[in-house]
């Protein structure tokens, strides 16, 4: 796909950051976030008094000698997260928008490698119709994301999307295992609040990413114009529609974007998740490495 973020010098200048939790996580051994709980790693954190069945071989034999009681040395637990990324392939997130789109596969991509490039899973959901196709499984290691990622930027975004049905219907989502994140332009008539409470359900963090592109954001129509929805299913749809645009019209589609963008915005705060709405011409590393840093998805 031409003026594709997907190559080597794109991934080299994302390996300063890392994917953070606010949440305690529940996921495998072998990764790198510090939980609250104990566990076998080798950083010590703290002592606790010796009780019955516990194992002998972590008393502190110091401090026996010290205090003639028993305490047993805590270690740091390490886990692996899995990260979740559901793309929604519908029309209108790169249907002759290819600028939309590359942006939309090189956003998933770099939060795909800051997983394997942090010991973490990950695994691309691509959203289309009311299924959340999963092409590459459970990612683990950069080979295999980099084999899953030659054919990502080949996907099609056509046809209309029901990201609602799609995540909840899809097949080991897991539960307290790390990071979901939504991209969609969340023009859809799917309850995407369900989505959010069903996540947070899962005991997930949540970050739902919202692409839009210049023309989205501030439109610049005048005048008679034929609207065509490209999710559409045919040219006489009832969805298209050819219309006098005037300032009013303008204004109203103003206000309704801003009333959408703020609903997005006050319950994904109201639920501890996160939301980030960004245009496709704002450069993706500025988005990476501003806005993500901003929310605390990144460290």
């Amino acid at each position: 796909m031409k003026g594709s973020y997907l190559n080597d010098a794109f991934f080299s200048r994302l390996e300063t950051l890392a994917l953070e939790l606010r949440a305690n996580l529940g996921g495998f051994f072998g990764g790198k976030h510090l939980v609250r709980t104990y566990g076998q790693t080798v950083e010590f954190a703290d002592y606790r008094e010796y009780q019955l069945g516990d194992d002998i071989r972590r008393i502190d034999w110091n401090l026996y000698s010290r205090f003639e009681k028993f305490f047993l040395k805590l270690f740091t637990d390490e886990r692996q997260m899995h990260t979740q990324i559901f793309i929604d392939c519908s029309a209108s997130m790169g249907k002759d928008m290819p600028e939309k789109a590359n942006y939309t596969l090189g956003v998933a991509a770099a939060l795909g490698y800051l997983s394997v490039h942090n010991m973490d899973k990950v695994s691309f959901k691509l959203v289309k119709g009311e299924k959340a196709e999963d092409p590459f499984g459970t990612i683990v290691g950069k080979r295999s994301f980099f084999d899953a990622i030659s054919t990502l930027e080949n996907i099609s975004f056509e046809n209309e999307s029901d990201i609602y049905k799609a995540v909840v219907g899809c097949p080991n989502i897991g539960s307290n295992d790390g990071l979901a994140v939504i991209i969609s332009d969340f023009f859809t008539d799917s309850d995407w609040k369900k989505v959010v409470d069903f996540l947070c359900f899962k005991k997930k963090q949540v970050l739902l990413l919202q692409i839009l592109t210049p023309d989205e954001i501030d439109p610049a129509y005048t005048g008679r114009v034929n609207l065509i929805d490209s999710e559409a299913a045919a040219i006489e749809d009832s969805k298209n529609m050819r219309i006098k645009i005037d300032r009013a019209n303008i204004l109203a589609y103003e206000h309704a974007l801003r009333d959408m963008r703020e609903d997005l915005r006050s319950f994904c705060a109201s639920r501890g998740a996160d939301y980030i709405s960004v245009c496709c011409d704002q450069p993706l590393e500025r988005m990476l490495f501003k806005e993500l840093l901003k929310v605390g998805i990144m460290a």
